[in-house]
């Protein structure tokens, strides 16, 4: 196989999409030819500085595979690290052409406006020789596993927020109430639910040592910088935002310790907890894309892990994501989109009026009668997952990676996870000696999202 001069391997295209260019796989072939050194670093918040160093061939008819290489290669660590500064350290051309992309104006637009709503500053790509690329700093973020004293785990969901009373690991109380975040404009209405539950988990306990707090989105600190839970709240609103939880906590106890932390995260941290090992990946495909990982040591490493907006696929028909605008990227590939995407391609026709959970439901009611093109469907999805894991492995040190959401349940979930082992078992045995791909299992299931939550901060004695 070829892409922009690139010659690749893949065994195992996908069965409904043979098209598909895996951004890990043609990595892995392009760097082969790749002499000319170049380095990539990103600052994001507290001054933490990651670098990357690479190659690229520098010739002139390699000119367009550079610069594909080097924007993917920038855009998966924007939405993987995060950062609002970035030094491309060792090709001026290089630099100048990512300069004009992210502007407002510019084919990136839409991640130049994210970097600035989370980081509060606008993005910048920066031009320095090889010799003058910055010190990497980074620190890993130790949270999580605290069980002692009387901890409040609250979980932030798009359509229902839970909340456990956890007295020495122990769950006294849960409970799970429907609320509505993303159809409120006003903030005081998330405030007061969150509060609302606080005080019933605590209502539970004779005190409260500590409140972890898990929801989507991507915080700096407590603070909420982009949420879908505050989706319809103007950014005007958003000093009362960034605050939320730190107020709800006040009200509780004037010097109680709370920590915030992204949902994705969360779920890596409960299967790490049931497990006891680290290095641990956690993917939910459900309405898009969620991925979380903490370390050997099982800590946060401050990244913001979103890859759901992260480049897996570089073939040129790949579907656009309609609100990030850019096509390729992982949500449209792990999720229910891929799915409903996917099922015309077979051959299902879906009926128009459902819902896009309805839809899921309608494609997975036809696998669950081993209807063919139903296999086809979920088969793809594996071969989706078993290239990307080739990406992600490149990035991150994964010795687990756990499969969870909507997508994942039933015979779908059993396929997907099937063939994407097979694939790797095949063409990457190294990879797949050393990364389990697996479901959770009850040893994994036993630590709830909101307990896990709660064992977010540490109490100081």
């Amino acid at each position: 196989m070829r892409y922009l001069g690139i010659e690749y391997q893949m065994k195992h295209p996908p069965r409904l999409d043979p098209t598909f260019v895996p951004f890990g796989v043609w990595r892995e072939a392009y760097l082969k030819g790749a002499q000319k050194p170049l380095a990539i670093a990103l600052e994001r918040d507290k001054g933490r500085i990651s670098v990357h160093r690479t190659f690229i061939h520098g010739t002139p008819e390699m000119r367009e595979a550079d610069y594909r290489y080097v924007e993917r290669y920038v855009k998966f660590l924007l939405w993987s690290t995060g950062g609002f500064r970035v030094w491309v350290c060792g090709c001026s051309e290089l630099a100048k052409r990512l300069q004009a992309a992210y502007t407002p104006q510019g084919e990136r637009h839409f991640d130049y406006t994210f970097a600035g709503q989370l980081y509060e500053r606008e993005l910048e790509i920066l031009d320095l020789p090889l010799e003058q690329c910055p010190e990497a700093n980074e620190t890993a973020q130790p949270m999580g596993g605290h069980m002692d004293g009387c901890r409040i785990g609250f979980d932030a969901g798009g359509s229902d927020r839970k909340v456990s009373a956890v007295i020495d690991g122990a769950c006294v109380y849960s409970e799970e109430v429907l609320w509505f975040p993303k159809l409120n404009e006003d903030p005081n209405y998330q405030y007061q639910e969150i509060l609302t539950a606080f005080r019933t988990a605590a209502s539970k306990m004779p005190r409260v040592d500590a409140i972890g707090v898990s929801s989507a989105g991507v915080f700096i600190g407590n603070a909420p910088m982009v949420s879908s839970i505050f989706y319809k709240v103007p950014r005007s609103k958003w000093d009362f935002v960034k605050t939320v939880f730190d107020r709800a906590a006040a009200e509780i106890g004037p010097d109680i310790p709370i920590l915030v932390a992204n949902d994705g995260d969360v779920s890596a941290l409960a299967g790490a907890m049931g497990l006891g090992k680290g290095n641990l990946m956690g993917i939910a495909m459900g309405t898009s894309e969620a991925v979380g990982y903490v370390d050997a040591e099982q800590n946060v490493l401050g990244w913001i892990n979103e890859l759901a907006f992260a480049p897996v696929d570089l073939q040129e028909g790949a579907v656009q994501d309609e609100w990030s605008t850019d096509f390729g990227v992982g949500c449209k590939y792990f999720s229910q989109d891929a799915v409903i995407k996917l099922a015309p391609w077979a051959g299902i026709e879906i009926p128009g009026e459902l819902s896009l959970a309805e839809k899921l439901k309608f494609v997975q009611k036809l696998m669950e009668a081993d209807d063919e093109r139903a296999v086809a469907v979920f088969e793809t999805i594996g071969a989706y997952l078993a290239y990307t894991t080739v990406l992600y492995a490149q990035f991150y040190d994964l010795d687990y990676m756990m499969l969870m959401g909507r997508v994942m349940s039933g015979k779908g979930g059993d396929t997907i996870l099937r063939v994407c082992n097979e694939i790797l078992a095949d063409e990457y045995p190294q990879l797949a000696a050393k990364c389990l791909v697996t479901l959770p299992d009850e040893k994994m299931r036993r630590v709830g999202q909101s307990v896990a939550a709660a064992s977010l901060p540490e109490v100081k004695r």
